[in-house]
């Protein structure tokens, strides 16, 4: 018996242990934001957090899971996620959206870690999320956003 915490709840889960964590919370929690793109951790699109920190879900055994934090994007309530989505929104950042729940996901650590991060910071923490639409200004722009309102000077 895995156990841990799902977006704020307690979970118990009674699977085989190596299955990749986004198998389970795509096929047994019924949690599909999260998003199989590469399966081999290279595009991000699986971007989930635990304890906080962005790993790729496709290649994170169930069993890392057990004693942490799990969040997804489905339950990504931290004041850094809120505004990281209302940038996302305001900014008009996704074309296609196959890969911005990853997106969106390695954006709010980052901001969670570092409030006011340079473009270097911007980059070495979405390095790995690929976008085939290639909306990348427009991420870099909504993280400064997202930045700025956390700080509290967004217009």
């Amino acid at each position: 018996m895995i156990e841990f915490t799902l977006n704020g709840t307690p979970v118990h889960a009674a699977d085989d242990p190596v299955m990749p964590l986004l198998w389970w919370l795509r096929e047994v929690a019924a949690l599909t934001g999260t998003k199989f793109g590469c399966g081999v951790a290279q595009c991000g699109a699986c971007t989930v957090h635990l304890d906080g920190r962005p790993v790729r879900a496709c290649v994170t055994p169930l069993s890392a899971a057990a004693g942490t934090n799990v969040t997804t994007i489905e339950g990504l309530a931290s004041p850094a996620g809120k505004a990281v989505r209302n940038a996302w929104a305001e900014l008009d950042v996704v074309q296609c959206g196959y890969c911005q729940s990853g997106q969106i996901m390695s954006a709010a650590a980052l901001l969670a870690a570092k409030p006011e991060p340079a473009d270097a910071d911007i980059d070495e923490a979405m390095h790995g999320n690929l976008c085939r639409c290639a909306t990348y200004q427009r991420i870099r722009a909504a993280i400064h956003a997202a930045a700025a309102r956390l700080a509290g000077t967004a217009a």
